[in-house]
């Protein structure tokens, strides 16, 4: 039987339950009544998540099919269902969880407080990581959490990385504002932002050298080579045995690199691709240094590097060894994960 959008509209919501219970008596899924209903009594009659929800009163034995006259007192809410709802889909907002339930949103807010839910933002991930990227992240952290009977070779460990360093770290926050302020501007950041290129090299005792290249200079295998020479003239006659962490940018894993490495004796540590959380210098180093640019604006090369000196200065000893040392605690976490990103605080 075809209907029209206006004697769909006319069917109250006793006569949509009404059909809702035919169906869960004939047996049917919640999903299948909705299309039967919809496909019979016209499209958008009724949502899968509000045939769920019946489904759930009818399973419970409550076959009740009126409203609850109001008195005043909060409506019930299937706290079973409302659990469902969030854990099938955590984006879902106070607004359609409340159509879904079939209550105020202030109400479902409540129940989401006492049941320890806020609502804030998913995290960024560096990357999707595929099947094949997860099992390389396992893989390479069970080799080093397995290939050595402790953990003290960290202490010989030396990491780094590059990171541009913009002349503006302007950052827009909120404000508590009256209504029609404007409050405090912040200017919007240049398309083609002044920046210089930082590189880092450090262990658990602090930065051993550090470098900002000049200006339009990008990092190519033979300047990373250059610069690998320079960290090694910087720990000669301080540590004999290195082992030597970084990322797989492409002049870090380029053949001239790798040769140079094996010159110099270093222990070359596996890294899996897409993998800055297991690298100290971008989880722990450059994260802290970004929180230090924050809001500041440098007039020239001088200025950065007069803020970098202090940065790398101010550091204790502690900070640095933290930085390196909590590297097995992130290996297990990633094994333990099958792989999945670390989620930071």
């Amino acid at each position: 039987m075809d209907v029209d959008a206006e004697s769909k509209m006319n069917l109250s919501h006793r006569e949509v339950r009404v059909l809702l219970l035919h169906e869960f008596r004939l047996g049917h899924k919640a999903t299948e009544a909705a299309s039967n209903i919809c496909g019979t009594m016209g499209q958008g009659l009724v949502s899968t998540r509000t045939a769920q929800r019946w489904f759930n009163h009818f399973k419970n034995g409550d076959l009740e099919l009126d409203d609850l006259p109001r008195s005043g007192r909060p409506m019930e809410v299937d706290v079973d269902f409302l659990k469902q709802l969030i854990e099938e889909d955590p984006r879902l907002t106070l607004r359609c969880l409340a159509e879904q339930l079939g209550c105020s949103h202030t109400t479902v807010e409540k129940h989401l407080n006492e049941l320890g839910k806020t609502w804030k933002y998913g995290v960024w991930i560096p990357h999707e990581l595929s099947a094949h990227q997860l099992q390389q992240r396992v893989d390479a952290c069970m080799d080093l959490i397995t290939s050595h009977r402790n953990y003290q070779w960290l202490s010989n460990l030396i990491t780094g990385d590059e990171k541009w360093v913009l002349y503006v770290n302007y950052t827009r926050r909120r404000q508590w504002l009256s209504a029609g302020q404007t409050g405090v501007a912040t200017p919007k950041a240049d398309l083609h932002s002044k920046k210089l290129m930082l590189s880092v090299w450090w262990g658990i005792k602090g930065v051993i050298h550090w470098e900002v290249l000049p200006n339009g200079y990008t990092i190519t295998a033979d300047l990373y080579c250059q610069q690998l020479d320079r960290v090694a003239e910087k720990l000669k006659g301080k540590q004999d045995r290195v082992y030597f962490l970084h990322d797989n940018a492409r002049p870090h894993v380029a053949k001239s690199t790798r040769e140079k490495l094996l010159k110099l004796g270093w222990i070359t540590i596996p890294h899996p691709p897409y993998s800055p959380d297991l690298a100290p210098t971008d989880y722990h180093l450059f994260r802290s240094l970004s929180n230090d640019l924050r809001d500041k604006k440098f007039d020239d090369e001088s200025d950065v590097k007069t803020e970098l000196v202090k940065f790398f200065d101010e550091k204790s000893q502690d900070f640095y060894e933290r930085g390196i040392m909590s590297l097995p605690e992130r290996w297990q976490q990633v094994v333990d994960s099958n792989g999945k990103y670390i989620s930071e605080n």
